[in-house]
């Protein structure tokens, strides 16, 4: 077994042995623990927010471009996944929550998928801080363009209006209002099965000839042109399936909750799961993984400190990047845990270095 699979099998274990931790914690049968109502709200969110994180990593990490708009993407998945879910229950009379809930997050990644695509195309022409900013405009108009859309269904029609809430039929989005009444029918074992998902396709693209490819680009984009590489074809390739995932985990998201606005989806999102992935290494996914749960449970279990929640949980934050750029701390890691050093994380980490360039002479 190479040390590829073995890193890769190592993450996939991980999150089932989380998973089947948290069954057991909520049906009580962990003596002296019992999962808490507010710990059960949180488990869907750390799944969305894992996707989200893993799907970023493969931009920022993998592809090594910085985008700001990842919240942009999350929110088309969102309504394009609640309408869907609504019209298939209000004219299709489907009742099966659960096939409503996968049609809605295909639903989501596909839209959010084209979304990818015509933002793509004209962004990813440009490096660096221009193309941050792109997307992060990006990802604002979208949050605005949400709030001039109403949607109604009527029978077997669905009807949309632009600046115009007089809609025929029930309003199922209601412009700045956002979604209401939605059925709330995200469920954790969905989330699990995302998140597998997620790290099937992100790891199996990494290992792939295509990621490999994708990886050369990031480390030096006039030597992988040298060679013939279609520079525009593999960073779209990473792009979108990027934004992809983050649809899907904007449906999950969305149908969690009964009501959803478009203001949940600012610049703030997009920087918090910025937050998760540096936090856990860039290039590094299962880092990424351990980042989005910590941090996401963090501000819950800091309830206690009251006023000071958000102050304690930054200096923690100060606190552990300082610890995970420590060169001390990277090697006693590496001496102490070798079976699951995260090579593939550290190549990412320095794409400069000797490992990555290994890599790109193997892509091609």
């Amino acid at each position: 077994m190479n040390k590829k699979l073995r890193s890769n099998l190592i993450t996939y274990a991980m999150v089932i042995i989380a998973f089947l931790v948290c069954q057991l914690a909520i049906s009580g049968e962990i003596d002296g623990f019992k999962m808490t109502r507010s710990l059960k709200g949180q488990l869907i969110p750390i799944c969305v927010y894992i996707v989200m994180a893993v799907s970023l990593n493969l931009t920022v990490g993998i592809s090594g471009e910085l985008s700001l708009g990842h919240a942009g993407f999350m929110s088309v998945g969102t309504f394009s996944g609640i309408i869907m879910s609504t019209w298939l229950a209000s004219a299709f009379q489907v009742e099966n929550e659960t096939l409503r809930l996968i049609l809605a997050m295909i639903t989501g990644g596909v839209f959010a998928g084209i979304a990818g695509v015509l933002i793509g195309i004209p962004v990813l022409r440009l490096r660096g801080d221009y193309l941050a900013i792109v997307t992060l405009a990006f990802g604002e108009i979208i949050r605005n363009v949400l709030n001039t859309l109403y949607f109604s269904v009527d029978g077997m029609a669905l009807h949309v209006g632009f600046n115009n809430p007089n809609l025929a039929g029930k309003i199922i989005y209601n412009g700045p209002a956002g979604a209401l009444g939605v059925d709330k029918i995200a469920t954790f074992e969905m989330g699990f099965a995302l998140i597998l998902f997620t790290l099937f396709v992100v790891l199996n693209l990494i290992n792939s000839r295509s990621g490999r490819a994708i990886m050369a680009i990031r480390d030096s984009r006039i030597a992988a042109e040298s060679v013939g590489l279609n520079v525009t074809k593999y960073k779209m390739m990473a792009f979108v399936t990027s934004a992809v995932l983050a649809g899907m985990a904007g449906a999950l998201y969305g149908l969690n909750y009964s009501t959803v606005t478009a203001a949940k989806f600012k610049f703030d999102t997009s920087i918090l799961v910025l937050v998760f992935v540096v936090l856990g290494g860039i290039g590094n996914i299962r880092g990424s993984v351990v980042a989005a749960t910590a941090l996401t449970l963090l501000p819950e279990l800091l309830r206690s400190f009251s006023t000071y929640r958000m102050l304690v949980y930054a200096i923690v934050l100060i606190l552990v990047m300082l610890a995970t750029n420590s060169p001390i701390l990277k090697n006693l890691w590496a001496r102490v845990m070798p079976a699951i050093h995260d090579d593939a994380g550290e190549k990412a980490i320095q794409p400069g270095g000797k490992a990555a360039t290994q890599e790109s002479r193997k892509g091609r």
